[in-house]
Order: structure tokens, then sequence, then C-alpha cells
């Protein structure tokens, strides 16, 4: 049976002062913030950027997104994030998280997103991946 490759990036960030609520800890809505940082480390690792995907005629709007809590983030951490894309047939890009102590590995919180393809010019859902996607998938060889 053939073993899946899994693409992968680390982002590591400094929970800031301004990121935190009067108890010391991460404002939830910062989770989002510190899932787009990964979304764009994995960009610039693989290839599949933002400007590029827009530069071929697309939007990726995120059409899910997810958190789960496990451990609050205090002001001073320096965790990580960890991105693995998912591959599927969809005309979409699927990502999971994990929000970790870069030395022990101890989780903070996991989450999900999917975003989809939209065309820049009209403001459609696309429906079938765009060439590019596809190209890209096989380059990587995460083709489902």
């Amino acid at each position: 049976m053939e073993q899946e490759k899994v693409l992968s990036a680390t982002k590591r960030f400094d929970v800031r002062f301004s990121e935190v609520d009067s108890m010391g800890v991460v404002w939830h809505g910062h989770y989002a913030v510190y899932f787009e940082d990964a979304r764009e480390e994995f960009g610039r690792k693989y290839d599949l950027g933002y400007l590029m995907m827009y530069d071929k005629g697309y939007f990726e709007p995120l059409v899910e997104l997810t958190f789960k809590y496990k451990k609050p983030l205090i002001y001073g951490m320096r965790p990580e994030v960890y991105i693995v894309y998912r591959p599927c047939d969809a005309a979409k890009i699927v990502f999971d998280y994990e929000i970790r102590d870069p030395e022990t590995k101890e989780i903070f919180a996991t989450g999900h997103s999917e975003q989809v393809f939209m065309d820049k010019r009209n403001y459609q859902l696309v429906l079938y991946a765009p060439d590019f996607y596809e190209e890209w998938k096989r380059k990587w060889e995460v083709n489902q």
C-alpha cells in the first residue's frame, strides 16, 4: 500500500501583549491570525501563495474555519503553528493545524480550514479545481 505524502510547515510566533485579555490569555480571535500566518508560511514553502493564485485569476476565500482549545496561550509564550495540507478531490484547499510548544509538542489548540476558488473577474465560485492547482498537486504528488 502506497503511503500518503504529507506536506507540512511550521511557523513560530510570539504571544504579544496586544493579543491577550486582562487575564493574560490570548483572545480567541487571534487564533484565526495564527492560522493565517501558517497558511502564508505553507504557501512560501510550497509555492502556493495568495499572490500567485491571484495572478492566476483566483481568490481563495475561507468557507470553513474551526478551532478547538486545549490549553490557554499566555503572554510571553513562543509557540508554533504546525500546518498540514489535506488532499481532497473537490476544488478546495484543506488544512489542519496544531498550535503547540516547540520543545515538548504539548498542544494548545487544533484547527481546520477549507478554502474554495473564486474567479476574481466575476466573483463566482469555481466548481472544478483550476489547472494551476491540479498541476501543483501533481508536482508535490498529493493527488487523491
